[in-house]
């Protein structure tokens, strides 16, 4: 339970500092977890960003204080977060579906969202499929590229589009032909984190033995013991449900813990798409 209660330090520090201007840097450090790391687990586990948890509870505590108290707009506007009076009318007005000026004016209902408590499922419902091993270090080739994680969404949009990038300029062809290590398929990790520049480094890549082919990047994984789980069905839908079991379910109930090393998400089948489609989430553990 280290994780849940790590996270929920995080969270009371985010509540006792919401009128201030705090980063996921200084959040993530209260979890004893990297920025990536911290807003990686946050998203897993809530499915919404810190930013878009801090912008919830800053409006939900402006529309309560709009409606008992005599507070200018305007100043609740600085007040909470926001430049200008119009920046702050926007967002009020897309979270609670009526302007300050409607709201305090008793001519809606406002939308709450309230203090955040993370809680977990220590025995699931449906079995999950794992295996552990131990390996020695291995092999990975492909290709890698550098991405900013800031905004809400942090780079999950550009991991996207770089496997759109890879697949349509012949690459992921090209890391099948090579593949001939323990691991079959496509390997996609996050090798690396800034946090100087807020970047991670992503891979596309394979496992491969031998000399690094002309044009293409070599990144030694480490050994270690690994927790494998095994996903079945469209990529998009089953990788992250699977991951918010591995947090929510399997962390739990057992005596490991992430050990901060990359993990791997490695993609069995050509169509990510299929109902029968195979992933592997691989966790390294200690």
């Amino acid at each position: 339970m280290a994780l849940v209660e790590s996270l929920q330090k995080a969270i009371e520090y985010m509540e006792a500092h919401l009128l201030d201007d705090i980063t996921i840097k200084d959040i993530a450090e209260q979890a004893h977890l990297s920025p990536y790391h911290f807003q990686r687990t946050f998203v897993i586990l809530t499915d919404m960003t810190v930013g878009e948890y801090l912008r919830r509870r800053r409006l939900t505590k402006a529309a309560h204080e709009l409606c008992n108290s005599c507070t200018k707009i305007i100043d609740l506007a600085y007040k909470y977060g926001y430049q200008t009076p119009e920046s702050f009318t926007k967002a009020f007005h897309k979270q609670h579906g009526l302007t300050p000026s409607e709201a305090r004016k008793g001519m809606g209902n406002l939308q709450s969202y309230n203090r955040l408590v993370i809680q977990v499922n220590v025995k699931g419902v449906e079995p999950m499929n794992y295996q552990l091993i131990e390996r020695e270090s291995f092999q990975v080739v492909g290709v890698k590229e550098r991405l900013n994680c800031d905004g809400d969404i942090g780079p999950s949009r550009d991991i996207g589009r770089f496997w759109s990038q890879v697949g349509q300029d012949g690459t992921i062809n090209q890391l099948l032909g090579l593949n001939n290590g323990q691991i079959s398929g496509l390997i996609g990790a996050t090798v690396d984190y800034s946090k100087e520049d807020n970047e991670i480094e992503y891979w596309v890549g394979t496992e491969y033995k031998g000399s690094t082919p002309d044009g293409l990047f070599s990144y030694e994984v480490s050994a270690a013991k690994w927790a494998i789980f095994e996903a079945v069905g469209p990529v998009a839908d089953v990788v992250p449900k699977t991951w918010k079991k591995i947090y929510s379910e399997w962390f739990p109930s057992n005596d490991y813990e992430h050990s901060g090393a990359p993990s791997l998400e490695v993609y069995k089948s050509p169509d990510p798409t299929s109902s029968t489609a195979k992933t592997e989430i691989w966790v390294p553990v200690k």
